[in-house]
């Protein structure tokens, strides 16, 4: 094991993690992407929904670290180009990732490396780290997202179709995922 796996292991008390369970969190993970999909609210003004879909990204990256984050975005993306309904609203194929929200399906992969291996490099990661860490995982969500809708959003309204709305609902995402984390942390170590 390395010494991140080892870190992200141990901060989130997932015990020692060998092949066997580093796949079955994987698969886990991968699983809670598809579910975090189908929890959606279409915005009647955009070609994005919002949906949990990226605290699911954040969370591969904290828990799996970057690499093992990262490569189950990429199965899950995968899995959607080849016709599984995994995508938002249970869509498939390669039209979403060549569509208006591609970007942001690309985004997750970066986000989910990104975040992992912040906190990979992070031995002790409080409230304030861990909000910080997942800010910035879900502005690399962002980055790839605009330019991509960009190519799709008339102009002047890229900002008000792929940002605005979904900026109050990154930061609720954010704040519930510091504070359920950060709680979660505090009940282990009293239990052990």
């Amino acid at each position: 094991m390395s010494i991140s796996q080892h870190v992200v292991a141990s901060r989130f008390f997932i015990g020692e993690v060998t092949r066997t369970r580093q796949m079955v969190y994987m698969l886990a993970f991968n699983a809670m992407l598809v579910l975090s999909a189908y929890v959606q609210f279409p915005l009647p003004f955009s070609p994005v929904p919002v949906t949990a879909q990226t605290m699911a990204v954040l969370a591969c990256g904290l828990f799996l670290g970057p690499t093992r984050g990262a490569l189950t975005v990429i199965a899950y993306l995968i899995e959607g180009i080849m016709g599984l309904p995994v995508f938002a609203g249970g869509a498939a194929g390669m039209a979403r990732l060549l569509g208006p929200t591609g970007g942001f399906l690309i985004g997750f992969v970066a986000a989910a490396y990104i975040v992992g291996l912040l906190s990979a490099k992070t031995q002790t990661m409080g409230y304030g780290k861990l909000t910080a860490v997942l800010s910035l995982g879900t502005a690399v969500i962002f980055i790839p997202g605009l330019a991509v809708l960009s190519l799709f959003a008339p102009q002047g309204s890229l900002l008000t179709m792929g940002l605005y709305p979904f900026l109050p609902g990154a930061a609720v995402k954010v704040v519930l995922m510091s504070t359920a984390l950060s709680a979660y942390k505090r009940i282990r170590r009293t239990m052990y």
